[in-house]
C-alpha cells in the first residue's frame, strides 16, 4: 500500500511544550488502481498506424512469348516517361521506326504530368470515366466488390488503350518513382512497365534538354 506518513509533535525553544501535530497519511492505492485503469482502456481503444502501401501487380515469370503470341501495340500508344532532376519530367512518342519521338519537359501535379495522363489515356479509352461510377457504387455497397474489381480491369485492360514506360536516370529520387506511381493509380493507366536503364537515344535526348531542366 502506497502512503506518506507526517512526524509528530517536538518540543519548542523554552520547554514549552508543543502543539501535537496529527500525522498526515495519503493512501496513493486508489491512484494507482486508476492508473492501470486508464493504460487498459487505451490499450483497447486505440488503433495501431497501420503503414501506407501501394499495391503493385507484376507479371508472372514465364517462358518468352513466340513472336506469334505477343501483344502488337502502335507507336501512337506508348509513351515513355523519364524521371529526372528537379521534380522534372521529360516524356516522348515512339515513332514508327522505333527511335524517341521529339521530347518535352513537364512537372509533376495537377497540371503537369496529371493532365498529360488523363487527357492521353482518355483519348485512347473513353470508358475510363467510367470507373468513378463503379467506385461510388461499390462504396454504396450498390454493387460488390468483385464486380467493381471485374469492371475496373476490363476497362484498364482495354487493348489500345494508353501505355506508359517508366525510366530514370540517376539524378531522380526514390520519391519521384513513388509519385509516379501513384499517377498511375490516379489517371487510371491499366498497362505500365519500369524499365531501369536508358538507351543511348535516351541519353542523348536528355542531354538535349538539359537548358529547360
Amino acid at each position: 500500500m502506497a502512503e506518506i506518513e507526517g512526524g509528530g509533535g517536538g518540543k519548542k525553544k523554552g520547554n514549552k511544550p508543543a502543539a501535537k501535530k496529527m500525522s498526515t497519511r495519503v493512501d496513493f492505492t486508489p491512484m494507482v488502481d486508476l492508473g492501470f485503469l486508464l493504460i487498459t482502456f487505451f490499450m483497447l481503444t486505440t488503433s495501431m498506424n497501420k503503414p501506407t502501401t501501394m499495391e503493385i501487380t507484376f507479371p508472372d515469370k514465364e517462358k518468352p512469348k513466340t513472336e506469334e503470341e505477343e501483344t502488337k501495340i502502335k507507336a501512337s500508344q506508348a509513351v515513355t516517361l523519364i524521371l529526372t532532376d528537379k521534380n522534372k519530367i521529360v516524356y516522348y512518342f515512339t515513332s514508327q521506326d522505333g527511335t524517341p519521338g521529339t521530347p518535352t519537359v513537364i512537372g509533376y501535379g495537377n497540371e503537369g504530368i496529371r493532365k498529360f495522363l488523363l487527357t492521353e489515356n482518355r483519348s485512347r479509352n473513353s470508358a475510363v470515366d467510367s470507373i468513378p461510377i463503379y467506385k461510388e457504387k461499390f462504396k454504396s455497397k450498390e454493387i460488390t466488390e468483385e464486380i467493381y474489381k471485374a469492371n475496373v480491369g476490363r476497362i484498364k485492360a482495354f487493348k489500345d488503350g494508353l501505355i506508359v514506360v517508366i525510366k530514370s536516370d540517376e539524378k531522380a529520387t526514390y520519391k519521384n518513382l513513388v509519385d509516379i506511381l501513384d499517377e498511375m493509380l490516379i489517371c487510371n493507366v491499366g498497362r505500365y512497365a519500369v524499365v531501369d536503364d536508358l538507351a543511348e537515344p535516351e541519353k542523348e535526348l536528355l542531354n538535349g534538354v538539359q537548358a529547360q531542366l
